[in-house]
């Protein structure tokens, strides 16, 4: 991987967005991963090699905070200096010259507001290489089981961070494998555990926004 490609990982890892960005501190007033990835894409380097960087920093960073060497703050800066990274790869995704590996739908079950571990594994799935679709938060069966119909072969996830939800979350589970029965559904949330997952009759249980990706990239092995 040449340098420039390599700087646009450690912009990512690193949370350095921009040129104008404060953060990280060591990098203050360093071209970030708007204005390197612009470069980048000027000498033509090729996109997919600039996607491969992504998904690499952004595994590193999940890793770590999987470990609890970085936390939600440093998570979230990296996925905002991947999202300025995205926005000059979107083009690309649009003409079919850069593919993305599959199509992740995730929502915060009905009659649950809180997003922030939603949004935490829709960005770092996104930065390693799934398109995703976000149905925001209270979202029902219904609307999850619309829009596995609207994007066949999709991946699901399903978040909680309320106890009180864990009933929905079980019968959004027992509606998508009525309707579909090989799609592959996700659980996620404080409340959570693979036993409950497994009780819910969920094919996965995402601890961590990292073990969501594990998750994910193992099903597309096996498919």
């Amino acid at each position: 991987m040449n340098e420039i490609v390599d700087r646009i990982g450690l912009c990512i890892e690193s949370g350095k967005i921009n040129k104008a960005s404060p953060y990280p501190q060591s990098m203050k007033g360093e071209d970030g991963a708007d204005e390197v990835t612009k470069l980048a894409l000027e000498q033509s380097t090729s996109p997919d090699e600039i996607l491969k960087a992504c998904n690499a920093a952004m595994q590193r960073i999940g890793n770590r905070f999987s470990r609890n060497e970085v936390f939600v703050p440093e998570l979230l800066m990296a996925a905002k200096a991947m999202h300025a990274v995205m926005a000059h790869l979107k083009p690309y995704f649009q003409t079919g010259d850069v593919k993305r590996k599959g199509k992740f739908i995730i929502g915060t079950v009905a009659g649950d507001l809180h997003d922030i571990g939603k949004n935490l594994v829709s960005m770092v799935v996104e930065g390693n290489g799934w398109e995703v679709i976000d149905l925001g938060v209270d979202v029902k069966s219904g609307k999850f089981v619309s829009a596995i119909k609207e994007n066949p072969d999709s991946i699901v996830g399903l978040s909680a961070l309320l106890t009180t939800t864990m009933a929905n979350m079980a019968s959004t589970v027992k509606a998508i494998k009525t309707e579909f029965p090989a799609t592959f559904v996700i659980v996620g949330g404080a409340p959570l555990s693979q036993a409950k997952a497994d009780q819910m009759g969920a094919d996965g249980y995402g601890a961590n926004p990292q073990s969501a990706v594990i998750l994910l990239n193992q099903r597309l092995i096996v498919n």
